[in-house]
């Protein structure tokens, strides 16, 4: 009989994640009931997100010990007892760090059969491209010579937000961590410009590289980092909250000063949104990235792991900030 490997969260960290948190294990295979499917599991989206659900209920419930670990995947239906969805379909759900998953057949979407490689349904076409595009675009509403500042610039958002925005007839500036990174963004990916927080005054930077003050901020990160953006923005700016890497992954809490009188002053626009919020729009963001990828506008840079068991420490690495481009797990092949 096929078992089943999966990854459990033994315990909330109490402080910094560390690969003791987890353990994996062998369980049986899960059998679909009526109207659900089977699903084994290709790849695995591994996101600073998924750190932040063990902190308590958010816009998800919270991750507690004893569970398997959560994570969005694609995968390939290996039974089927659900109507419109037949076996060896590609679908996305939220596989969790496992081999095997069963789902309601209604509640995972059906991938394009014949489109290969499939990482890209979870980088360019998937969760990364698609919160990128749906925060700067429909949050953001940058115009045609206006100044789009991303931090985490060289992860798996912030990669594809400053190519959208160059595509979009933007200034794009980054932020990241390190020269090497930092020449990323810029030579590869085509940024105008990259600070190195880890090296130079990101405040008097962004002074400097944006001296009619910033446009669209889209925040990856949150803290100081944040608050030297606010200082730096220009009047009826709009702030792009996506996430706050920055404060998942420790106890102390850091928050911007200066909150709400630079709000108020600059007259700022400061929302925060999740990617399933325009779930009816993925059409159109997923029609565009395909379009841009195609002219050339967007590169697609994915960080791959192999095998199930490196998934504790591709988080951890991610939350340290040590990936390029959209990690991810690969569990088993794209089958032909």
């Amino acid at each position: 009989m096929t078992t089943n490997r999966q990854i459990l969260l033994l315990e909330q960290p109490k402080g910094a994640l560390e690969e003791s948190h987890y353990e994996l294990r062998d369980g049986p295979l899960p059998e679909p009931g009526d109207g659900e499917i089977l699903v084994r599991t290709l790849l695995i989206s591994i996101d600073a997100a998924n750190r932040a659900w063990m902190q308590g209920a958010t816009y998800r419930k919270e991750m507690t010990g004893g569970s398997v670990m959560e994570g969005y995947g694609v995968g390939q239906v290996v039974e089927s007892k659900a109507e419109g969805v037949a076996v060896g379909d590609i679908v996305a759900c939220e596989v969790g760090w496992q081999d095997y998953s069963v789902h309601l057949g209604r509640r995972v979407v059906k991938l394009p059969h014949d489109y290969r490689p499939l990482s890209h349904f979870i980088s360019i076409l998937g969760i990364a491209g698609l919160t990128a595009w749906h925060g700067l675009m429909t949050v953001g509403r940058p115009e045609a010579g206006e100044t789009v500042l991303v931090s985490a610039a060289a992860g798996s958002v912030g990669q594809y937000v400053g190519q959208i925005a160059k595509a979009k007839d933007c200034t794009a500036i980054g932020i990241a961590g390190g020269p090497e990174k930092c020449a990323f963004v810029t030579d590869e990916l085509g940024f105008d410009a990259c600070i190195d927080y880890k090296g130079e005054h990101v405040r008097k930077r962004i002074a400097e590289l944006a001296p009619g003050g910033v446009n669209v901020y889209f925040d990856n990160v949150g803290a100081d980092i944040l608050e030297a953006a606010l200082f730096n923005m220009a009047e009826r700016g709009r702030v792009v909250c996506c996430g706050a890497i920055s404060q998942y992954d420790t106890t102390e809490m850091a928050s911007p000063r200066g909150l709400p009188g630079v709000i108020v002053f600059k007259r700022l626009r400061m929302e925060g949104f999740i990617v399933t919020d325009f779930y009816n729009d993925n059409d159109k963001a997923i029609a565009d990235l395909a379009a841009m990828h195609a002219a050339g506008q967007i590169k697609v840079v994915e960080d791959v792991l192999e095998g199930l068991e490196q998934a504790p420490r591709g988080l951890i690495g991610l939350l340290a900030g040590d990936n390029v481009g959209k990690r991810m797990i690969r569990v088993a092949p794209d089958p032909d």
